[in-house]
C-alpha cells in the first residue's frame, strides 16, 4: 500500500480538522476567544453580579441626574419648606404627616426642624459623596500603579525607600489625622471668621483620603511585580534590548490589570464610607451642602422622633456599599482565569 503524497496528506489533515468540509472554517472554541471576552462571560453567567452592576448604575445614573430630577420634581435641597410653611410642622418642628411627612408632595418626606425636602437632598448627597469617592479612587489607583511597579521593577534601595514608606502608611492612623489636622490646615488658608469654601473640603477630603489611600494596591502590585519579573518573557524582552518603558507598559502592566479592577472596585465603597464618616464626625462637608454623611449625622439626633429621616440615607448607604462589594467579587470571579466556565 502506498502512502499519501505530501499534497494528500495536507488535504486529509485539513479535511480532519474540519470535520470533513474542507471549505467549512475552523470551529472557534474558548481558545480562540480573548481574556477580556471569557472575562465577560463569566460575568454575565453570574446573576448576582450583574443584579449589583445594575443596583450600582443605577446609583450613578440618578446621582449625576440630580439636578435634572430636582428640577423635573420641582424641588431643591436648600430650601427649607417647613419654615417657609409653618402648617408642615407641629409644635415640636417635627413634621406633622406620618412617615415623616410623606406625602404626594414630599415623596420622602422633609426634614425635622427644618423642613428641606428628604429625597433631593439625598440624590445631592450621594452626588457629592461619590463624586468624591470617585475621585479618591481614581486618583489612588494611579498613584498605587506607579509606586508599585516602580517599586517592584527596580528593587534594591528604591524598593526598600517606598516599602518603609509604605509601611508607615498603613499603621498611621488617617482618620484620626484629619481630624486632629484638618482645622489646622484650614485655617492656613481661611481666616476664622470666613466660612470655609466647599470645594476646598472637597479638595482636602480627596488629597487627604488619596495620601494615605495608595499605598495598600501599591503594595499589592509591588509583589507582584516582584515575581513577574523573574519571568521568562520579561527576561526575553530584556535579552532583545527593550528598554524598561517598554518592559513595564507592554509586559508588565497588562498582566496587572486583574488586581488593579479587583482593588478599585473594593476601594470605592470604602472611600464612599470613609467620607461619610468624616462628615459624620464634623470635618467634611458640613450643612447646607448635601452630604450622605451630614444627612446620617443630622437624622442621628431625630431618629427617637422620627425614624423615617435615618432610613432613607442609611438604606441607600447599606444598598450601595453592598451592592458594590458584591460587584468587586464577581468582578474577581470573572477574571481568575481558574474560574470554570
Amino acid at each position: 500500500m502506498t502512502s499519501p503524497t505530501p499534497a494528500a496528506a495536507a488535504t486529509l489533515e485539513v479535511t480532519d480538522k474540519t470535520d470533513g468540509n474542507p471549505s467549512s472554517p475552523k470551529k472557534q472554541g474558548s481558545e480562540g476567544r480573548s481574556p477580556g471576552r471569557l472575562a465577560w462571560t463569566r460575568f454575565k453567567r453570574d446573576k448576582s453580579g450583574v443584579t449589583a452592576a445594575c443596583v450600582v448604575l443605577f446609583f450613578f445614573v440618578i446621582s449625576l441626574c440630580a439636578p435634572l430630577i430636582s428640577k423635573l420634581y420641582g424641588k431643591d435641597p436648600y430650601t427649607t419648606y417647613g419654615v417657609n410653611d409653618p402648617s408642615l410642622f407641629n409644635e415640636f418642628s417635627y413634621p406633622i404627616k406620618p412617615n415623616g411627612g410623606i406625602d404626594s408632595e414630599f415623596w420622602f418626606g422633609i426634614e425635622p426642624q427644618l423642613g428641606r425636602d428628604v429625597l433631593t437632598f439625598l440624590l445631592y448627597g450621594m452626588r457629592n459623596s461619590l463624586l468624591i469617592a470617585a475621585a479618591t479612587t481614581i486618583l489612588v489607583t494611579l498613584i498605587g500603579i506607579a509606586v508599585g511597579i516602580t517599586a517592584g521593577y527596580l528593587g534594591g534601595k528604591t524598593d526598600y525607600f517606598i516599602g518603609r514608606v509604605i509601611d508607615i502608611l498603613l499603621a498611621f492612623p488617617s482618620t484620626l489625622f484629619f481630624i486632629a489636622f484638618w482645622p489646622v490646615m484650614i485655617s492656613v488658608v481661611v481666616a476664622p471668621e470666613d466660612k470655609t469654601p466647599t470645594w476646598l473640603t472637597v479638595t482636602s477630603l480627596i488629597a487627604v483620603m488619596t495620601a494615605f489611600g495608595w499605598a495598600s494596591i501599591a503594595r499589592l502590585l509591588r509583589g507582584e511585580v516582584l515575581a513577574l519579573r523573574e519571568r521568562e518573557f520579561v527576561e526575553a524582552a530584556k535579552v532583545t534590548g527593550a528598554s524598561p518603558a517598554r518592559i513595564i507598559f507592554k509586559e508588565l502592566l497588562p498582566n496587572l490589570w486583574t488586581p488593579i479592577l479587583i482593588q478599585a472596585t473594593l476601594a470605592l465603597p470604602m472611600f464612599v464610607t470613609a467620607e461619610a464618616g468624616l462628615a459624620f464626625l464634623g470635618v467634611g462637608l458640613q450643612e447646607p451642602t448635601p452630604d450622605w454623611g451630614v444627612m446620617i449625622q443630622r437624622a442621628s439626633e431625630v431618629y427617637e422622633q422620627d425614624i423615617t429621616y435615618m432610613a432613607f440615607p442609611g438604606i441607600a448607604m447599606v444598598i450601595f456599599v453592598v451592592a458594590f462589594n458584591l460587584l468587586g467579587d464577581s468582578v474577581r470571579d470573572a477574571l481568575d482565569p481558574k474560574t470554570k466556565r
